[in-house]
């Protein structure tokens, strides 16, 4: 049970990752251009630069942005609809 959880997880990260890039690519496309609409989320700073935390001694940053857009959601349901076959 856990090896297919895992599996189930790589296959809609992956996905997420390649529906991205095939929305990336399709953004100067006049006709498939709308596959890279979407929404950009997350933890960030003022002008979404990282939040930083500076000790003197020690300097982190902390920063995640998250981009949903309609090809890494249909990314997503293909990866589950695979899942399912195997």
């Amino acid at each position: 049970m856990k090896k297919d959880s895992l599996i189930l997880l790589l296959l809609l990260l992956a996905g997420v990752v390649l529906g991205g890039f095939f929305g990336y690519l399709a953004r100067d496309i006049s006709w498939l251009s709308w596959l890279n609409y979407g929404q950009t989320f997350g933890f960030t700073g003022a002008n979404g630069t990282p939040i930083v935390l500076d000790l003197g001694v020690l300097t982190l940053q902390f920063g995640i942005q998250i981009k949903i857009t309609i090809a890494s959601i249909i990314g997503i349901v293909v990866a589950f609809f695979l899942y399912r076959k195997m």
